[in-house]
């Protein structure tokens, strides 16, 4: 759209319709007519709630966000067609409101796929409305008709916890997913010339050489010069049906002082639902990482990005460090620190489908380790 993304001051029809659905929102009270500091202060709040970058700009990804945020459950019928497929709020309250009776709806993404639909024809079986997957008038009067039978989302947790254990330990036969950022983010005001697409993607290559050793099925969503969009990245991430999906980045800010190694799982305040997997993953991989680096740990993070949000499989995202500190830049360009941040991850990969007994402290597992007590042979 070539309106976007949104400056101050800005007036066209994207900016009416902007303001028109913050409104709806209850995050602006007054009558605005332009992209004003007021607006620009509701979309970071808006950008805060939804777990988006808090920006206040209006780019492609934030207007998608409010244009899924406007529709609340009744306000349309709700069926699966043709790609696009229907998105919203809606989608996403359907989805959690059938999980907590303990529909299988897969993951709450707020994206009415075939499963949804499959969920929607068992649920009007059970209540006797017409039986035909959409979700209409009388499905939705049945649907506020019942009291919730489990609350917090507990059987899709127990669903995806229960699917990573029956995996079981073992690192071999198992499919994961290498994301290398092809981002171009260059080293800003530092004095080291590191790129992000050359770092991510060497990194990805050392992990790939240590897990292909362990028996794992390792697919890279890019070679070392071409760079896929997004959704491109999406499809091939869903079609090997993966176990995990990681996806690697680097970081810059326009202070030099930030610097740090973060990492992020699907996780929404505003539906109430995370990736169980997703969220323990970020955790375990952050403290390797920290335990066997001197990057500062700037924590774990719930997102709703489309990387994690739309990929079946649990995605983390790691940022391992800031190209514009000169400090990370520096670490980040040795071969020998690529090779513990390639450690740490795949260490991390393995604490993930250890059983808690067999786990060990965090920094303490090596490689070697994994071939003890029948990990590999």
């Amino acid at each position: 759209m070539d309106e976007l993304p949104l400056k101050l001051k800005d007036q066209n029809d994207v900016v009416t319709h902007v303001i028109n659905i913050l409104h709806r929102l209850g995050l602006l009270t007054s009558h605005h007519d332009s992209f004003d500091s007021t607006v620009v202060d509701s979309v970071r709040a808006f950008q805060q709630s939804r777990g988006l970058v808090v920006s206040g700009v209006v780019d492609a990804t934030t207007l998608n966000a409010l244009e899924e945020a406007r529709w609340k459950l009744g306000d349309r019928s709700l069926y699966l067609q043709p790609s696009p497929m229907m998105h919203g709020d809606d989608v996403a309250t359907l989805q959690s409101r059938l999980t907590e009776m303990g529909f299988n709806c897969g993951r709450v993404d707020g994206v009415f796929g075939p499963r949804l639909e499959d969920a929607v024809r068992d649920f009007q079986k059970s209540v006797g409305v017409a039986i035909d997957g959409k979700c209409g008038p009388a499905t939705i009067t049945a649907l506020m008709r019942l009291s919730r039978t489990v609350s917090g989302g507990a059987p899709s947790i127990l669903r995806e916890s229960a699917i990573q254990k029956n995996r079981g330990p073992a690192l071999a036969n198992k499919v994961i997913v290498l994301d290398p950022s092809f981002g171009g983010l260059d080293q800003g005001n530092c004095g080291n010339d590191v790129v992000e697409s050359e770092v991510v993607f060497d990194i990805a290559q050392r992990l790939e050489g240590r897990l292909l050793a362990l028996g794992v099925s390792v697919f890279l969503t890019r070679g070392a010069n071409n760079s896929p969009s997004e959704s491109q990245r999406l499809i091939l991430a869903n079609e090997t049906n993966a176990d995990l999906v990681i996806s690697l980045h680097l970081d810059k800010y326009r202070n030099d002082k930030a610097h740090g190694v973060a990492t992020y799982f699907y996780g929404s305040l505003a539906h109430g639902i995370h990736s169980v997997v997703g969220e323990r993953f970020a955790s375990i991989v952050q403290r390797e990482i920290c335990a066997r680096t001197d990057l500062s740990n700037c924590r774990t993070h719930a997102k709703t990005w489309d990387l994690l949000r739309l990929t079946k499989a649990p995605t983390v995202r790691i940022d391992l460090g800031y190209v514009s500190n000169n400090g990370d830049a520096q670490r980040l360009s040795r071969p020998d620190f690529r090779d513990v941040v390639a450690e740490s991850v795949v260490i991390a990969i393995q604490r993930l489908y250890l059983a808690s007994e067999d786990d060990a402290k965090t920094g303490t597992l090596r490689i070697a380790d994994l071939r003890k007590a029948g990990i590999r042979k």
